[in-house]
């Protein structure tokens, strides 16, 4: 199915439906919103085309605003205008490298009752770590809000996704945080030494049993998920539990290997006054035979090992043994490229795009950063068809649409935390809760075939979506008529219109579209002229407050009309 057949599809009556009389209220009719696309009369998706022939050649086309966003769109969660225009002055090398710029690690969230950490404080109660659980995510939250030009939060989030550990399991926030900090450091680094450092991180030894699984009660748990989701993937079944790339028998000489770590809370003067959870390797609980592995892994053979160097010699070679088959890298590519670009990987993708990264890949020893640059600076990232092509995740719809209409907000944590509490609900509301995981997998919408993307939309996410971006509107705060004095023409309504457009959509509208907005969204049926006159008589008599509310009547309902529209879905 196509993108233009699956939102009028998956859309044809729902938002009609939503709130009729609140929409009439406020200026938008229910008839209103069913122009906006859900019958298929006046959304335009793109339609479905053979995927792009481009590969990772440099990017020769011309460097502007609408190439830049597009670079803010996927590479963050949006930017503001100010950092649209900071990119496009740049050439698209400067800006790459920008965007890829390592970062300071944050400070840690703290409580705002008491102004102080809590990361790394004696345990209290459930009562209070659930409040603590509150604030690191609104932390989070806050951080991707004020996020420079820098792809670090975007690839924090592919890291959380990418090796899931959930609350209800592990129990405890401050792990939680520890691991956050641990995709923050290395979340261009190294990806061998971070699967290395996530395997005996205490909150995933926590999460998949690695702290439980001792020579005399192996548990495969960890083993598996390090084999079928963090590294080298499957690839096609043979037979009942074997695959392509490993076997049951591989699984099984894998948890041999890990057995023996487990997680501590230390208390030392590196950590004075504090607590630090770490993990341990404790030689009587390892399994110190030989493990022998499959033909999928050329039936390399690790040697066991005694005393208390065991654990972290037969880790490395677990991991050197993975990382030398070639499937390693492109499996990690390809989880990158359904991140950045698009779901649809076909032969030609395969070969013109995941190939020559995942040789970048290989050849700088599984660094991740030159990967990224490449993919930021090549061809196949800015061709039209993959401009659009995907359906924006809650964390980018939230965050964005907060970035687009409110640019300044505070640094101060007692002040940022309660802030960004609120959305806390949003992201859950549109089935993206933070270290709430629905599987080990991560959320569905990056790995389930044959929807993606699409799984972010449905009948309950989508009146949540119209609600979050009409009350971001609505909010008393906001003053829209700045938003419209801040374009080139505010008087011309195609003018502006066109410029709107441009802000905050991935594709153009087409000419039915512009038409629509201006004549019956903007206007209600009155003549375009008319929005000339308007303005200009509310900018010679802007203390007339009754053509203040007239004018920003008719902005609000253009705007909350233009966030609802499928084009604003896409990024």
């Amino acid at each position: 199915m196509n993108r233009r057949e699956f939102f009028a599809s998956a859309f044809s009556a729902e938002r009609v439906a939503l709130e009729s009389a609140g929409d009439e209220k406020n200026g938008v009719r229910a008839d209103d919103l069913k122009r906006a696309g859900l019958d298929g009369a006046m959304m335009r998706v793109q339609s479905a085309r053979p995927r792009p022939t481009s590969g990772i050649a440099q990017f020769t086309g011309r460097w502007n605003a609408q190439t830049a966003r597009h670079l803010a769109r996927r590479a963050m969660f949006g930017a503001t205008e100010a950092q649209i225009a900071q990119l496009a002055g740049m050439t698209i090398t400067q800006a790459v490298d920008l965007i890829l710029q390592d970062v300071p690690l944050p400070e840690p969230p703290l409580d705002i009752t008491t102004g102080q950490t809590w990361h790394n404080k004696p345990f209290v109660d459930g009562a209070t770590d659930a409040r603590y659980y509150n604030y690191l995510r609104a932390w989070w939250i806050g951080l991707m809000v004020n996020q420079p030009p820098s792809v670090w939060e975007k690839m924090t989030l592919f890291w959380h996704n990418h090796f899931v550990s959930d609350r209800a399991t592990v129990g405890d926030s401050r792990y939680l945080y520890q691991q956050n900090a641990l995709f923050r450091r290395s979340a261009l680094g190294n990806f061998r030494t971070l699967c290395r450092d996530i395997t005996i991180d205490p909150t995933m030894l926590r999460y998949l049993n690695g702290n439980t699984n001792i020579a005399a009660r192996p548990n495969q748990n960890y083993a598996r998920e390090l084999l079928e989701l963090f590294t080298i993937g499957k690839g096609a079944e043979r037979a009942q539990g074997d695959y392509t790339n490993y076997t049951e028998q591989d699984v099984q000489q894998a948890a041999r290997v890990l057995t023996g770590w487990s997680v501590r809370a230390n208390q030392t003067t590196a950590y004075a006054n504090g607590y630090h959870f770490e993990s341990f390797f404790n030689a009587n609980n390892h399994d110190t035979g030989n493990k022998t592995f499959s033909a999928a892994f050329q039936n390399t053979v690790i040697t066991g090992r005694t005393g208390a160097s065991a654990g972290m010699d037969e880790l490395n070679d677990l991991l050197n043994m993975i990382f030398r088959q070639a499937e390693t890298a492109r499996f990690i590519v390809r989880k990158l490229y359904r991140w950045f670009v698009y779901y649809v990987i076909d032969q030609t993708v395969e070969r013109n795009v995941i190939e020559p990264l995942a040789e970048i890949f290989r050849r700088n020893d599984y660094n991740i950063k030159p990967v990224l640059r490449a993919l930021f600076l090549s061809q196949h990232f800015y061709d039209a068809e993959n401009r659009g092509a995907m359906i924006k995740s809650p964390a980018d719809f939230i965050v964005a649409l907060h970035k687009q209409f409110f640019p300044n907000n505070p640094t101060d944590q007692t002040q940022l935390i309660p802030a960004m509490n609120r959305y806390i609900g949003w992201f859950a509301a549109l089935q993206m809760s933070l270290f709430q995981h629905p599987t080990v997998a991560g959320w569905e919408a990056y790995y389930q075939e044959p929807s993606y993307y699409q799984l972010w939309l449905s009948t309950a996410t989508l009146p949540v979506r119209n609600s979050y971006s009409d009350q971001i509107i609505n909010t008393t705060t906001l003053d829209r008529i700045s938003i419209i004095r801040s374009l080139t023409t505010p008087s011309d309504p195609y003018a502006m219109v066109d410029q709107l457009a441009e802000r905050y959509f991935s594709m153009s509208l087409t000419t039915a579209q512009r038409e629509d907005l201006v004549t019956t969204v903007l206007m209600g049926g009155s003549p375009y002229y008319e929005w000339t006159e308007q303005w200009n008589d509310f900018t010679r008599n802007q203390n007339d407050m009754t053509k203040r509310r007239a004018v920003d009547t008719r902005i609000s309902n253009l705007l909350r009309f233009m966030l609802r529209m499928g084009e604003y879905q896409l990024t």
